[in-house]
């Protein structure tokens, strides 16, 4: 008669298998949802960052030898993503294709200035990094002013650390959620497995012998949570490339590849800790209180 729960158990234990598969899957989802959000806001925050251009306006008869000479040499210093030298020429051309309107002909000389136009890579675009970038260029005898958008590059930091806070706090509070919710999808699982596990002690088993199966169980149906949970995750960011192709660009796939692993190792990590615990609280309860 012993032997009647466990082959019930079992039998039950099928289907809660499956069923914690799948909840463990949508909570990683959720939390691997979570994590490409994080990983493509900052780096959405490093291309508007990368996008702000600094003008080192020259002063007026600067040599083109004398411009080139010192876009190379600020090309070589680590805030600089791209650089370029646009000469008076230049600039009318643009202003022209831009405006529409041709004010050489009309003031019969050129007013604009020659100047070297640089994106900054995005650890450097914060207002004290460019005050000090600032007043080092600015100490060039044919550099006549720096310009770039003050106002914009403040807001912009100030928006990125308020963003940043939010997201920490909500990935704090989804990682207990997630902690919360696949340690009860697991304790409900093993549920069904408790004669099993008592049967097991009561015919001589050791806890270790008992706890194995379970556990080897546990880390497979971890990982097969974890494969689930990122094979819907690709799909998104399949289906996302195809509606915004901008997208794209700003794929981070070592990162992408770290969160991946990462959901792995927590899947596996959750259920083998969730069911050991289940395991071996079921063989400290008395046969009675299995009921």
């Amino acid at each position: 008669m012993a032997q009647q729960p466990g082959k019930s158990s079992s039998k039950k234990s099928k289907p809660s298998y499956l069923y914690s598969i799948i909840g463990v899957a949508l909570v990683l989802f959720l939390l691997g949802t979570l994590g490409l959000i994080v990983i493509h806001a900052n780096k959405l925050s490093e291309f508007f960052k990368e996008s702000i251009e600094i003008q080192v306006i020259l002063r007026d008869n600067v040599k083109e030898d004398q411009a080139i000479a010192l876009r190379d040499s600020i090309a070589s210093r680590p805030y600089v993503k791209s650089i370029e030298y646009v000469s008076k020429e230049m600039a009318a051309d643009r202003f022209k294709k831009e405006f529409g309107e041709d004010f050489i002909t009309l003031l019969q000389y050129n007013p604009l200035y020659a100047s070297i136009n640089i994106k900054g890579n995005a650890p450097y675009v914060n207002p004290d990094s460019l005050r000090i970038i600032e007043a080092n260029l600015s100490q060039q005898s044919i550099v006549r002013e720096i310009s770039y958008q003050r106002g914009l590059v403040s807001k912009l930091n100030e928006n990125v650390r308020k963003i940043g806070l939010v997201i920490l706090g909500i990935c704090v509070l989804l990682a207990l959620v997630v902690i919360v919710l696949i340690d009860n999808t697991i304790r409900l699982a093993m549920f069904s497995n408790r004669f099993l596990i008592k049967t097991m002690q009561m015919v001589g088993a050791t806890r270790w012998f008992i706890a194995k199966p379970f556990d080897i169980r546990s880390i497979i149906n971890g990982a097969i949570s974890a494969l689930m949970a990122i094979a819907g995750l690709i799909g998104i960011v399949y289906f996302a490339d195809q509606l915004l192709p901008e997208l794209a660009g700003m794929r981070d796939y070592f990162m992408m590849a770290v969160l991946f692993i990462g959901m792995i190792i927590i899947g596996i990590f959750i259920s083998l800790v969730s069911t050991h615990r289940s395991v071996m609280k079921y063989l400290r309860l008395k046969l009675d209180d299995l009921y």
